[in-house]
This record gives C-alpha cells, sequence and structure tokens, in this order.
C-alpha cells in the first residue's frame, strides 16, 4: 500500500486511472468532473488533498480541449486545496506535433499547452513517448517520458514469428525508435523514404533495407489517419514482404483509420490504452491493444518514494 498518494482521473481515460489505481492498491479518489448547461467545465474534489501526494491521470486526446481542460481544472482545484504536489499524469500529450515552426506566422502550440500547464499549477509532468524528445524543455518543471518499447518488444516476441524478421521505421524521424525495438528483437532494420505534400498526406517512394521474404514490422509512436502505415505496408508488400505488421504507442485513429487498416495489407497492429479505442476501433480484430498500467503504476511509486525512475525508460 503506498500512503499519502492520492490518484484521480478525468474523463480521458478513466479506465486506465482504474487499472493503475489497482496495481498500486490504493482508489481512484473522488473527483467529480462535469458540465454546466452553458457547457463550462465543473471539477469538485472530492476527497482531502492538504499535504497529499496528487496525480492527475489525463490524456489530453480527443476532445482535446475539452480533456486538456480538464486537466488544468483539476490541477488549479488541487493547488488551491493546499496538495502537496501535483503530478500530471499524461500518457498522451496533445498537440506535441506543433513543436516548431514549420511555415511563417505559425504557433508552437506544445509549448504554449506546456505553459498552462505550468500556469495552472503541476509541480510535474509523467508522460509516455513524446512525438519529440525536445518537448522536455519546453516545461519549467521535471519531466519524465516513458517508452512503450518492452511492451511491445514482449507482445511481439510471444505473438510473431521473429525469424529473420525486418523492424521498419516509417520515415527518417522514426529511425531510433526502430533501432531500439530492432536490437532488442534481434530483427533488422529497414526505414521507409516518403514525401508529404500536405497535413497527414503522405507519398511513399521507396525502401531503404532489404525486405522480400521477411516478417516485417513497422514501428511508430502514433497511428492518426493511418494514411502514412497503409501505404507504407502496401509499399512493404510490393517490395516482396511475407508480411506485415504495425505497432504504435498512441492509437488516434481519427477520421478513416479502422477503415483503412481493415482494407491493408498489414496482419495485425499492436497499440497500447495510453488513448482508449473508440468502439470501431475495439471492433476491429486486426487491432490488438495492450495496456501500459504498469509502467505508469511504477513511476508512480518510484516518484512518490523518491526513486529513480530512469529504469523505465527503456
Amino acid at each position: 500500500m503506498v500512503s499519502e498518494i492520492k490518484l484521480f482521473s478525468g474523463n480521458a481515460n478513466p479506465v486506465l486511472a482504474e487499472r493503475i489505481a489497482r496495481y498500486l492498491d490504493v482508489p481512484v479518489g473522488r473527483a467529480k468532473v462535469g458540465r454546466f448547461s452553458d457547457g463550462e467545465i465543473n471539477v469538485e474534489i472530492g476527497d482531502n488533498v492538504r499535504g497529499r501526494d496528487v496525480f492527475l491521470i489525463q490524456p489530453t486526446c480527443a476532445p482535446t480541449n475539452d480533456h486538456l481542460m480538464e486537466l488544468l481544472i483539476l490541477t488549479d482545484a488541487c493547488k488551491r486545496a493546499s496538495a502537496g504536489r501535483v503530478t500530471g499524469v499524461i500518457p498522451y500529450f496533445g498537440y506535441a506535433r506543433q513543436d516548431r515552426k514549420v511555415a511563417p506566422r505559425v504557433p508552437i502550440t506544445a509549448k504554449l499547452v506546456a505553459d498552462l500547464m505550468g500556469r495552472a499549477g503541476l509541480d510535474r509532468v509523467l508522460t509516455m513517448e513524446l512525438h519529440a524528445g525536445q518537448i522536455q524543455g519546453f516545461f519549467d518543471m521535471p519531466v519524465d517520458n516513458l517508452y512503450s518499447s518492452s511492451l511491445i518488444c514482449d507482445f511481439l516476441d510471444r505473438n510473431v514469428k521473429l525469424h529473420e524478421a525486418v523492424v521498419v521505421s516509417p520515415d527518417a524521424g522514426g529511425v531510433e525508435r526502430a533501432r531500439l525495438v530492432a536490437k532488442r528483437l534481434g530483427a533488422g532494420l529497414a526505414i521507409i523514404d516518403k514525401r508529404r505534400r500536405g497535413p497527414n498526406v503522405a507519398e511513399v517512394m521507396n525502401i531503404i533495407g532489404e525486405v522480400e521474404g521477411r516478417v516485417t514490422i513497422i514501428i511508430d509512436d502514433m497511428i492518426d489517419t493511418a494514411g502514412t502505415l497503409t501505404k507504407g505496408a502496401a509499399a512493404l508488400a510490393e517490395a516482396g514482404a511475407a508480411e506485415v505488421y504495425a505497432a504504435a504507442t498512441h492509437a488516434v485513429l481519427s477520421g478513416p483509420a479502422v477503415e483503412r487498416i481493415e482494407d491493408s495489407v498489414i496482419k495485425k497492429v499492436l497499440v497500447t490504452d495510453t488513448i482508449p479505442l473508440s468502439a470501431q476501433a475495439a471492433a476491429c480484430d486486426r487491432i490488438v491493444q495492450v495496456s501500459v498500467d504498469a509502467v505508469f503504476a511504477e513511476a508512480i511509486r518510484a516518484i512518490h518514494h523518491h526513486d529513480s525512475v530512469s529504469r523505465l525508460f527503456v
């Protein structure tokens, strides 16, 4: 039993919050997160948090703005109730893809969101698989960025024939992630060279690496509309890959993503529960979900007891 700790959850992913709480053998605290008649968010903390170590479990997934505001208001409520420390447990950090200026007169929204969290009163952030590692520098507080690679590798090792397998990065930016998984699995490495015409639109150009006759596994941090993923899978099949699998931490799965996966050559898509699956995604037999509850629970335990969490970063 972890003493002097309080877990609370907004409406974004209460199932994951319950799993983490069960792992830690503590209850999820009473927090009413509702709406006034005009749509404004209403928060009321039902437990005493004075001097307590509070962890707010809330991914800022879709609807992103609602869930972000819930987190900010929950933070303010806990700080005004004299909580000792408030840690934002944000399994999926929304707006992470807006981490730099890619054109004139555009915002760096990831930095803006980090500033909002700091102004609301968060003392620490615990997240997973940030789209860009440098986002940690946007915060004026400690940030622990966990990874799901151990969960992904364990699942693939148990369920996929990895003899002469090749791990595939969907673009040059994901090579480091793919290399880590390939090293753990003892697999080869390949890269998909793509050219992006516009937001959420990608065109695969060629495959760098040997994939003919191999089991290929595309590794990415998130799947949004699945356009990049399915086009990459088709390119691998055209290059002679025997089978195509995919794995990603964050199942954003917006727009036509599920239909594209169902119509693709991909045998299975492995995702985690940092974002809850929609009913359509949950009903798709090609999408398999594993839980990150143990990873986050161990990180929360380590933070609470002032132990190192670096062992969980790989």
